[in-house]
């Protein structure tokens, strides 16, 4: 299990009332799974249209119980950006 903080951008930040939290977590699918159950409404919704960053590197496509997360490391919660 690894300490780290999860932050909040844009939609998801005003869904979870905070800017960032700290969770125990092993990889990006448990990280996630505690953000829900921590903040059952309107974030679920919105982290269905999120994408993430893990220490900075884009996690794409790839499985979210694939992602490992290291010891104080931050995982960026990004949801859809309005063009313009």
């Amino acid at each position: 299990m690894a300490k780290v903080t999860v932050r909040y951008w844009a939609a998801a930040k005003a869904a979870a009332g905070v800017a960032e939290e700290p969770y125990d977590a092993a990889n990006l699918a448990e990280a996630l799974a505690a953000v829900r159950e921590r903040h059952p409404g309107e974030l679920t919704r919105v982290l269905l249209r999120c994408s993430f960053l893990i220490d900075g590197e884009p996690v794409g496509k790839r499985g979210h119980e694939t992602v490992r997360l290291a010891e104080g490391g931050t995982v960026e919660v990004l949801p859809p950006f309005a063009g313009g």
